[in-house]
Parts: C-alpha cells; sequence; structure tokens
C-alpha cells in the first residue's frame, strides 16, 4: 500500500496539502514503483494532529481521487469522517482505511451501504492527545479484544467479512515498548481471520532506535520492519517507500521459495 499524503503537515515531510497536480504525480510514481494500493489520506493523524474540517479534506481528494480512479489500481482513502467516507466511496474509493474503526456516528451505515471494504485501526484516545501517557495492563490483548469488537459490530451492520481488514495501529497510542510488543506478537492477529494490516514506515518508533530523524532517513528501519511484519502476519504493509519494501519483500518470498 503506498502511502500518498495530502496534507501540509505530515510527520514524514511528505505532506502535498492541496497541490493536486503534485499529489498525482506522487501517486503515479507510488504506482510505478510497484504499490498495489494506493493509500489517499487529507487529514494528518500525526500526533498532536488537530482535526481538519470535512469540507477542506474533500476539496484536498476530490481532484486527485477523479484521477487515480480510472488507473486499474485500488484506491483506499484513509480518513474518520463519514461524510468523507461516502464522497470517496462515490468517487470510486475501494477501502475506507479508518484510524477510528468506524465509530464515528453514522461511519458503519455509510460503510453498510455501499461495496467498499474497510481497515479497522485501534487507537487509544485520539491524535490530539494519543501519545499523552498511553497504558495498557497487556497491550496484545487489549488491541486484540477491540479489533474483535469491532470486527463484531461491522459483521451486525452488515458489513460481511471478507470486506474488512485490521490494523493494530502502531504509533497510535502506544510507546515504544509497547509499538515493539505488537510487532513481536504480530502474529497473535492473524487468528481474527481477516487481512491484516500493518503501518510502520518511517514511524517514530524507529527513530527511537535508529536516532535517525523522520523522513528518508528512516528507510532502511522502514523496510527492515515491514520485512519483520510480513514475516509474523501482515497481508498489506502501508509504507512510503514502495520500490525498497517490494525489493525487500521480494527476497522474503524468495526465501519462502515463492519466486515468480
Amino acid at each position: 500500500m503506498g502511502i500518498v499524503n495530502l496534507t501540509p503537515d505530515s510527520f514524514s515531510g511528505d505532506g502535498l496539502g492541496d497541490d493536486a497536480v503534485a499529489a498525482v504525480k506522487h501517486a503515479e510514481a507510488q504506482r510505478e514503483a510497484g504499490a498495489d494500493i494506493l493509500d489517499l489520506g487529507a487529514e494528518s493523524s500525526r500526533p498532536g494532529a488537530l482535526p481538519v474540517p470535512a469540507e477542506v479534506e474533500m476539496a484536498r481528494l476530490r481532484p486527485v481521487l477523479r484521477v487515480v480512479r480510472d488507473w486499474g489500481v485500488p484506491i483506499s482513502v484513509d480518513t474518520a469522517k463519514p461524510e468523507v467516507m461516502r464522497m470517496a466511496i462515490d468517487e470510486g474509493a475501494a477501502l475506507i482505511n479508518d484510524i477510528m474503526a468506524l465509530r464515528a456516528p453514522g461511519a458503519l451505515e455509510c460503510v453498510a451501504e455501499s461495496d467498499a471494504g474497510v481497515c479497522l485501526m485501534h487507537m487509544q484516545g485520539e491524535p490530539r492527545t494519543m501519545q499523552v501517557q498511553p497504558h495498557y495492563e497487556d497491550v496484545v490483548e487489549e488491541v486484540y479484544v477491540f479489533l474483535t469488537a469491532r470486527l463484531m459490530a461491522c459483521q451486525a451492520a452488515g458489513i460481511e467479512k471478507e470486506r474488512l481488514a485490521v490494523d493494530p495501529g502502531f504509533g497510535f497510542g502506544k510507546t515504544v515498548e509497547h509499538n515493539y510488543t505488537l510487532l513481536r506478537e504480530l502474529v497473535r492477529f492473524t487468528d481474527l481471520g481477516v487481512p491484516l494490516l500493518a503501518g510502520l514506515s518511517r514511524k517514530s518508533m524507529l527513530g527511537a532506535v535508529t536516532g535517525r530523524p523522520a523522513g528518508a532517513a528512516r528507510i532502511p528501519a522502514s523496510v527492515a520492519a515491514a520485512v519483520l511484519a510480513v514475516e509474523r502476519g501482515a497481508n498489506i504493509v502501508r509504507v512510503h517507500d514502495v520500490a525498497a519494501t517490494k525489493d525487500a519483500l521480494s527476497v522474503l518470498a524468495a526465501l519462502a521459495g515463492r519466486m515468480a
């Protein structure tokens, strides 16, 4: 899953704001690098980020969606707002990638009324405050229970299991130790029986152990994290650096005897 940030304040320094031309160009580069899914986001969810009005989100997304939807690559839209979800689905998005796991009022119904897929992510708190002393008794079990409950809520609302995926939410209301515990025990989430997404690319948990600043300096650590996630059961890795990650995963596949 190749990231396309339509925000001015991305933590990784790759935000494109409302520059639709630059966003389309970046999306094309991600596709050419081998992205199987393009993930468009128009509201930053970095720690401390403030909410963006739905109108701003939609104005950033709509012109880009109208170009990339015809490329033959599934389009994911990273949003927690039902009105943005509805617009994105109407404009051709195949997947909603929701950090709130469809907990916003009306979000469940919006997706249930469509044929779009949805990725349900765990987050403790909300972006503005999520990194203020996050606490768990057992982070793996608590995230697992949360995702189980959200899967059940989705299916009760009429969203078929075949449309669902989960994300443990690395960096969303977790300490560095919590994040590495989740990565170490990631295979636990395969028991949920739906595709597992891991988003580790360029995150602060990597900077914490490498000393590298946010941005391209974290590419090697991001690639290593993606490989470790796939080894532990991730079906999708959400990344900034598609080509480097694809190369590393090709080596992993060859090692497992899955050469094309």
